[in-house]
């Protein structure tokens, strides 16, 4: 249940690192709407600032491509997976984006080489951002001036926040953007909002001396291989840069030995070998033994929600 003073003090809340936008921006917008990134930090904060928005249905690459060349696009919101697109896609230089000035990520974790790709690709500032729907959705932003965004790194509390991390590691996030609960369960709502107003995110964190934060993983999906903690996110930001790989997941799947172990599903680059032991073997000289892919399987495509999380739970 998200109030409207949630919603508009989420808005106030990114005043300074989102203080380059204004009627001077195109945004575009294909992101859907009915989630929470594309309503508040697409929709509704373009419309605060006076930017204009221009509005696809759904992302076609070469629709998208033709829209930022035609109507000057500067603001362009994306999530994981159409990063690792642009970054990887020949199509980008048939068409003129010199316009671009920010590439946004959000909704999933961004692996820092992509970060870096597609800076360098398409010659812009791609700043990341953390958040969920509970939180209306941020609490964390890259500022668009200022020290460079940190590639593997979310940026810095936003303002009126406040957030620590449990003894396991989770964030926790305290600020007028947290809900009221959620609608109808009580019990669900106890479980996820302390007495004193924290909110308990279910993502495993750190923060580095200049106040960059990184997500790690969901503590659910934390894969616990014979006691040792395992992030699938990654593995998956290593798997992602190699050649062969166009795109990867990994899950945890029961072992009678060693609890759970992690398997990797792979996305093999068109012209790429399809090796798995290879590949598993580059994995394990890149990795403490205890994160190694034990299995592997090619698939051809991973799995992914509209904004951009891999669904593990149809993996298996």
């Amino acid at each position: 249940m998200l109030t409207h003073r949630n919603l508009v003090a989420n808005l106030v809340n990114h005043d300074a690192p989102i203080d380059k936008t204004g009627p001077q921006d195109v945004t575009l917008a294909f992101l859907p709407f009915f989630h929470i990134y594309g309503l508040s930090m697409i929709l509704t904060l373009a419309l605060a600032r006076g930017a204009t928005l221009v509005i696809l249905p759904r992302f076609e690459l070469d629709t998208a491509l033709q829209a930022i060349q035609q109507h000057r696009v500067t603001r362009l919101p994306l999530v994981p997976p159409l990063v690792l697109r642009l970054a990887r896609e020949p199509k980008t230089s048939d068409y003129d984006l010199s316009s671009l000035q920010v590439v946004y990520s959000g909704a999933a974790p961004l692996a820092p080489e992509l970060h870096t790709q597609i800076e360098a690709k398409l010659s812009v500032n791609l700043k990341q951002g953390y958040g969920m729907t509970e939180l209306s959705p941020g609490s964390h932003m890259h500022p668009e001036t200022g020290r460079p965004a940190q590639p593997g790194t979310v940026g810095q509390l936003v303002a009126n926040t406040d957030a620590q991390l449990s003894e396991m590691g989770e964030i926790w996030i305290r600020g007028p953007q947290v809900m009221a609960g959620y609608l109808n369960k009580p019990d669900e709502t106890r479980d996820t909002l302390t007495e004193d107003g924290w909110l308990r995110t279910g993502d495993i964190g750190t923060v580095d001396e200049a106040g960059n934060w990184s997500i790690v993983d969901r503590l659910k999906e934390m894969i616990k291989y014979k006691g040792f903690q395992v992030a699938p996110a990654e593995l998956e930001a290593l798997l992602l840069t190699h050649p062969d790989v166009l795109d990867a997941a990994v899950i945890g799947v029961k072992d009678e030995e060693a609890g759970e172990i992690p398997k990797a599903f792979i996305v093999p680059r068109p012209n790429g070998t399809r090796d798995p032991q290879a590949l598993q073997d580059w994995v394990a000289t890149q990795v403490a033994p205890y994160k190694r892919i034990r299995a592997l399987e090619f698939i051809d495509e991973v799995p992914k929600s509209p904004s951009g999380k891999i669904l593990r739970r149809l993996l298996g």
